[in-house]
Order: structure tokens, then C-alpha cells, then sequence
């Protein structure tokens, strides 16, 4: 089981690290192993995750991990904000952390001030999802290690859980997870780390509630996961107007970079209590070019395609 699994990385890591890195049987088993299993452990819960667990690339990692990415924010550990198990193999110690991409911050900040930018967001990230940071522990977590990645994983820890690797509690583990990938969920849902002003000023309303639907819903129709299928699937012209761009355009690029937008046309607010996606494609999409997707969003209803062709006084 998952816990058993990660308790052993925690208890063996610091030996197995002084052996060779290539080859290693231990490595495989992080990589693979652990890896599989925490898929496994994702399909009865109604999330849609990447799973990755590491040692390192090349070398072994200071702090060794199991993470979980929705796709519509990561898939990486080094950008954005995700799900994580992080070993302290020295105190022999697993934290369970609702993290953000170190390597992202530093890039743009540098390491100092990309350390001081990753605390201040995860504050914001408990503020975002209180009742979620008052059921887990928002102390700060220690890694034992002041290397470069292991500082940002620390700086960047919004709130999560600590484990002894000797004393695992079976049943407090297994609901922490669940209710960690919730949190992350929620988190989401309620704009991610996006200021509160600039969802406000994309959306073009004062409505924070509002803003934060547009936000999730223009994430979900860019995620390359969405946009190429759904054109794939409904088509590359404008279900509004009819324009074609391969027609009217002329445009013979790749189908990822055709000038018309994906838009999700199904209420989030209606989708079923445990649905296990927050979209089905093709059928929560409409393909609409820029100008008819900016004016669906202005009716009452965005899903209504008629509606916005009665709307439309020209065809191409």
C-alpha cells in the first residue's frame, strides 16, 4: 500500500543514496512502483491527476517525492502549484504539502526573492481555502537541507501533514489524501494563485464569483488536453458564424494553432455531486472564432449556440 511504500523510501533513502545512481533497483522502485501504486490509489476519486514520483535526474535528489498535477495548472513539479509528498530522510519523516513549482519562481525572481514570493503565495493559498488549511497544519515543514530545491519546496508549502516513517496512522493517511486532493481541487475552483483583481479585470466583472468561474473555464479551454481533441472531434470552424479559417484565412498551419477558440459551454455549478471530470469532450465544448466566443459569454445562458446564430447578421 501507498503508505507502507512511502514509509520505506523514508526509512531506506539515506543508505540507498550512497550507492550508484544509475541502475539502481531502488530508483526503479520510487519511479515505478510507487508511482503505480499512487495511480491506483486515484481510481475510485474523482480526480483526473498526473502521478510522478522521483529520486532525481541524474543524481539523487536531496529530498526525494510523490506528486500529483492537474493537468489544467501542471504536470511538473517545477511550475505551479500541486499536490506532494515530500521525505526527509534524515528525521526519517513524510509531509504531505500543498506545494508550488520552486523552479518557476526562481526563474523569475531569482532564489531569494523567488523564496520570499513562494511564502507569500502559499499564505494566500491558505486564505483561499481556509476550512481546508484549518484541517491540515500550516506550520512551516523542515526538509533538513538548505540546497537550492529542497529550500523552495519549504518556502513554497502552503499547508499539509507530517508522518512518522515508524508510526504511520493507516486510517488518518489515506483520509488526509483525500481530502489534500480536494483541497487542491477547491483551490482550483476558486482561481488557483491568480490575484483576486486580475480574474476580476479578465472576466470583466466585479463579481468575485463570477470571475472565478471565467478564470477556471478559459483554464479548461486552454489546456492543450481540451483544445486540439475537441477541434479534432467538432471540427475547425466556428459553430457561431461559420467562419473557416482554412476557407477565409486561408490558414494551413497545425490544427493546435487554427485562429478559433474552444469554449465550455456546460455550468460547472450543474455538473453532478462526484462527477469525475469537470467536462466530457466533445460534448461540454463548442469551436467558436474569437468574436462569437467573446459575445456567447454575454448571454445569460453561454451554452446557448441558437441563441448566439440568431444573434449573428452574417455568415461566412
Amino acid at each position: 500500500m501507498l503508505h507502507q511504500q512511502l514509509s520505506r523510501l523514508a526509512l531506506e533513502y539515506a543508505s540507498e543514496r550512497t550507492k550508484a545512481f544509475a541502475g539502481s533497483e531502488f530508483g526503479s522502485f520510487v519511479r515505478h512502483d510507487i508511482g503505480l501504486t499512487a495511480k491506483k490509489q486515484l481510481v475510485f476519486l474523482p480526480y483526473d491527476l498526473k502521478v510522478k514520483a522521483s529520486v532525481g535526474a541524474g543524481n539523487w535528489a536531496s529530498v526525494p517525492w510523490l506528486g500529483f498535477f492537474d493537468p489544467l495548472i501542471t504536470e511538473s513539479a517545477t511550475k505551479g502549484f500541486y499536490v506532494v509528498y515530500l521525505i526527509n530522510a534524515q528525521t526519517r519523516e513524510i509531509f504531505l504539502s500543498l506545494n508550488q513549482g520552486t523552479t518557476a519562481a526562481y526563474q523569475s525572481f531569482g532564489e531569494n526573492r523567488g523564496r520570499e514570493h513562494l511564502k507569500r503565495t502559499a499564505l494566500e493559498i491558505s486564505e483561499k481555502v481556509p476550512k481546508f488549511a484549518r484541517y491540515f497544519d500550516t506550520s512551516p515543514i523542515d526538509l533538513s537541507s538548505q540546497d537550492s530545491l529542497p529550500s523552495g519546496y519549504m518556502a513554497g508549502h502552503a499547508f499539509g501533514r507530517r508522518y512518522d516513517a515508524l508510526s504511520i496512522d493507516e486510517k488518518q493517511f489515506y483520509s488526509d489524501f483525500e481530502k489534500m486532493l480536494a483541497a487542491y481541487e477547491a483551490l482550483i475552483d476558486a482561481g488557483g494563485t491568480t490575484p483576486a483583481e486580475v480574474m476580476m479585470e479578465e472576466a470583466g466583472t466585479s463579481d468575485i464569483e463570477e470571475s472565478r468561474t471565467y478564470t477556471l473555464f478559459r483554464r479548461i479551454e486552454r489546456s492543450p488536453n481540451v483544445r486540439v481533441p475537441v477541434l479534432q472531434k467538432r471540427g475547425a470552424v466556428c459553430e457561431g458564424c461559420g467562419l473557416n479559417p482554412a476557407r477565409d484565412y486561408d490558414y494551413q498551419g497545425p490544427l493546435k494553432h487554427t485562429p478559433l477558440d474552444v469554449h465550455h459551454s456546460k455550468p460547472i455549478a450543474g455538473m453532478a455531486e462526484g462527477e469525475t471530470r469537470r467536462y466530457k469532450i466533445p460534448d461540454d465544448f463548442l469551436v467558436l472564432c474569437p468574436t462569437c466566443h467573446r459575445v456567447i459569454h454575454k448571454q445569460a445562458n453561454p451554452a446557448d449556440l441558437e441563441r448566439l446564430r440568431r444573434t449573428v447578421k452574417f455568415k461566412h
